[in-house]
């Protein structure tokens, strides 16, 4: 944090409230995480436009003050409270404390996000014509973790036009072959 140009007064403020909380501080990804009994409960992290607390397991939260934002539409599990400036935090501080103790009881329960399996993620027309002709690919395709298959998939659907697809398919096909993921 003190290295930190931008956000520094509300990173600042953030961590005072997280410590409040009883959570424990921890260095992962570079940024502050914040856990419970070693499990990730919420995160710092900031972008050019806001500041952000990431809740790990916020799909199950419940957001009465209607202030946690799916990042994308391709996150299943994680929810932010964005700022923009100090302000806010200290408005909302006793509902950000809120959110952290629910997102703790959260922990405590053990439950678990149920994600979306593999096969119900768009399988582009491009890609799924290369699998039948090359049973190689299909072999290793198939072979790659739930979380790989799941990153070419989005990476290869977010493509507007096919020959788009197309490029980021064959640029991708010895990685797929070889075993790796698309940022292996």
């Amino acid at each position: 944090m003190e290295r930190s140009e931008t956000w520094r007064e509300e990173f600042e403020k953030l961590r005072e409230i997280l410590l409040d909380c009883q959570l424990t501080e921890e260095l992962k990804w570079g940024v502050p995480c914040y856990t419970y009994n070693n499990s990730n409960v919420v995160l710092m992290h900031g972008f050019k436009e806001y500041c952000a607390l990431l809740f790990f397991k916020g799909a199950l939260m419940a957001d009465p003050e209607g202030i946690l934002v799916i990042q994308t539409e391709n996150v299943q599990a994680t929810r932010q409270i964005r700022f923009t400036n100090v302000r806010e935090i200290v408005k909302l501080t006793r509902a950000i404390k809120s959110y952290v103790y629910e997102a703790i009881e959260v922990e405590k329960a053990g439950f678990r996000v149920e994600y979306k399996k593999t096969e119900e993620f768009n399988m582009p027309e491009e890609f799924q014509q290369l699998l039948d002709k090359k049973p190689a690919l299909k072999k290793a395709f198939e072979a790659l973790t739930p979380g790989r298959q799941r990153g070419y998939l989005l990476y290869f659907s977010a493509a507007k036009q096919s020959k788009t697809r197309i490029a980021r398919i064959e640029k991708y096909m010895p990685y797929i072959l070889e075993g790796k993921g698309l940022n292996d």
